[in-house]
């Protein structure tokens, strides 16, 4: 994805390894239940490996990091709350880790769960 050469060698950052870290973010966020596929191919693919990725699709120009993400809201929550929170954690750790900015976070919300009331 982007490289960097400094006098000890070069660094690159694979969108995969942005795509994880905005994966772990997104799982942690306030209303969050799971991230849904972006397709049914990439379900079919989910179900026969577990991918750290799942429901982020990261892209790269060079320049800028763009990142969508796919998620499951619970429901009773705000969705555009959710959704916003989503957004800034994720463009946070992001560019916590990498130190380098984040152009655009799209959060798709793909559907919401009922949780079992006890």
């Amino acid at each position: 994805m982007t490289g960097e050469t400094n006098p000890l060698g070069s660094i690159y950052i694979s969108p995969r390894s942005v795509a994880t870290i905005a994966f772990h973010a997104a799982r942690e966020s306030y209303g969050v239940v799971g991230l849904a596929n972006k397709n049914l191919v990439d379900g079919l693919t989910q179900a026969i490996a577990k991918d750290p990725t799942h429901g982020v699709e990261v892209q790269y120009d060079g320049n800028q990091i763009n990142i969508d993400i796919y998620i499951i809201v619970e429901y009773g929550t705000r969705i555009k709350s959710v959704a916003s929170s989503v957004s800034n954690t994720v463009r946070y750790h992001v560019e916590k880790a990498l130190g380098l900015p984040v152009n655009r976070v799209n959060v798709h919300v793909r559907g919401l769960r009922f949780s079992e009331v006890d």
